[in-house]
């Protein structure tokens, strides 16, 4: 092979071919593009919100996505553990904070009032509609485990009520922790569908009024 010479003879400098273009270096902001999926998944929940969803909502390439939280699935598992924290850790501060379980479960009831219609973010709970016509297994059995995990805290907190005297004896812990669970997950479906802060208040002034009462109740 003839090496390539200019046209006074001499030889022809090869010209380095341009490197290639790769994914968005991995200097964005991580934390708000966390949130940016985030409230993808809360608007449409997993299914419906594709790899190029994410991408475009939070701004980096698909590479970037994958270098800083793994798959979409990945990503998803963090979106909801940030989600519990940042969002939905009223339940469980309720629980914790509050003496009796019908206190526990009023403050739920009408912070979730609040919460679940606050402007900002999408309305209703993530948890609970990021399921949604789900068909990968794994997403809804964490999901569902999440929901069922709050109704047992419920349970128990009202047994030990029961064991207390501060409910009755013949209280049916296991229907009326459920019975907040099904209070809880409904309001967030009727916040999605469009109910006030308001609308919802009155609801769980509703639910609260068949709970079991005895003398020593102080809520």
């Amino acid at each position: 092979m003839h090496p390539m010479v200019n046209d006074d003879g001499t030889a022809k400098t090869r010209a380095k071919a341009a490197p290639r273009p790769r994914g968005r270096p991995r200097s964005f902001d991580r934390e708000t593009a966390l949130e940016k999926a985030l409230l993808a998944f809360w608007e449409h929940g997993y299914e419906a919100t594709s790899v190029s969803d994410l991408t475009r909502v939070m701004d980096i390439g698909a590479p970037s996505l994958y270098a800083a939280f793994g798959d979409k699935r990945s990503l998803f598992d963090e979106v909801v553990r940030v989600y519990g924290t940042r969002y939905g850790s009223f339940t469980e501060r309720a629980l914790a904070e509050e003496p009796t379980a019908r206190d526990a479960v009023a403050r739920t009831l009408r912070e979730a009032a609040t919460a679940y219609t606050e402007p900002g973010h999408p309305h209703g709970c993530l948890v609970v509609h990021a399921a949604a016509n789900c068909s990968t297994p794994e997403v809804e059995q964490s999901l569902r485990d999440r929901r069922n995990a709050n109704i047992a805290a419920f349970e128990q907190r009202i047994k030990a009520d029961v064991a207390a005297g501060v409910l009755p004896a013949d209280t049916d812990a296991a229907a009326l922790a459920r019975h907040t669970g099904a209070m809880i997950q409904g309001m967030s479906q009727q916040a999605r569908d469009g109910a006030s802060r308001e609308e919802l208040e009155a609801v769980a002034e509703i639910a609260l009024s068949i709970w079991p009462r005895t003398g020593t109740h102080t809520g």
